[in-house]
């Protein structure tokens, strides 16, 4: 068994004396893990740190074996934001969710494709608080939890939106829940980082992280938000 394909690093972890096992978001075998031997000398470190784009070489007698990894870096995104806690901290937490929600080698072409984007604007430093909030609302929608912000569901109405229901995550406008405000999670302005990140938080812990907890960088994360007191970081 062998592919070549492109991929995200997302965490890399020592084993033995100089090998990794590396945890890789690639785009067309979904979350894969391999070992890198040698991954951790000073020649190949680069092409095994999170968020770095690689074109990853996979091979195992079987297909359930750990198997060996080659990467060959292509675009190193962590370098670029080495002077940015904030924008570190999204990159760690987007490695974290990932590598913690996604089952194991099954294929997410168009999360893969949001996740390249939201790679760019890290880098470019411009929207990528708000293209977070998009990436874990894709990734609730690949995993079978998306949320209907679009309309309420009691009403059909598509105006005037203020809550969500914590079971369905359909919207509700601000008539339907006004009996319910205790029941009902607030609808974030479209500018509240912090807001946004609670909102997906809440069903990312219900359906996805129910028994292993929310990754610790995105705890990080979300007090970066939180405390900053501002729609984006």
């Amino acid at each position: 068994m062998n592919w070549t394909d492109e991929a995200i690093v997302l965490s890399a972890r020592p084993h033995g004396e100089s090998s990794l096992v590396v945890q890789l978001l690639t785009r067309s075998h979904g979350r894969h893990a391999g070992l890198a031997r040698g991954g951790r000398s000073a020649r190949a470190r680069a092409a095994y740190e999170p968020g770095a784009v690689v074109e990853a070489h996979w091979q195992a007698r079987l297909a359930e074996h750990l198997g060996h990894l080659r990467a060959e870096l292509l675009h190193p995104h962590a370098s670029a934001l080495i002077d940015d806690p904030a924008r570190l901290l999204c990159l760690a937490a987007l490695a974290a969710v990932a590598e913690a929600s996604l089952p194991e080698r099954e294929p997410h072409e168009r999360l893969y494709a949001a996740t390249r984007e939201l790679l760019a604007r890290l880098e470019e430093g411009e929207g990528w608080g708000e293209t977070y909030v998009a990436w874990e609302l894709l990734l609730l929608a690949e995993l079978g939890f998306g949320l209907d912000l679009e309309r309420c569901a009691a009403t059909g109405a598509t105006r005037d939106l203020t809550h969500v229901s914590p079971k369905t995550g359909r919207a509700v406008s601000a008539a339907a829940a006004a009996p319910y405000l205790d029941k009902l999670l607030p609808l974030p302005a479209a500018g509240d980082l912090a807001g946004w990140l609670r909102l997906t938080g809440y069903f990312l812990g219900r359906h996805v992280w129910a028994e292993r907890g929310e990754p610790a960088a995105r705890l990080r994360f979300v007090d970066r938000a939180t405390t900053s007191g501002v729609s984006r970081l």
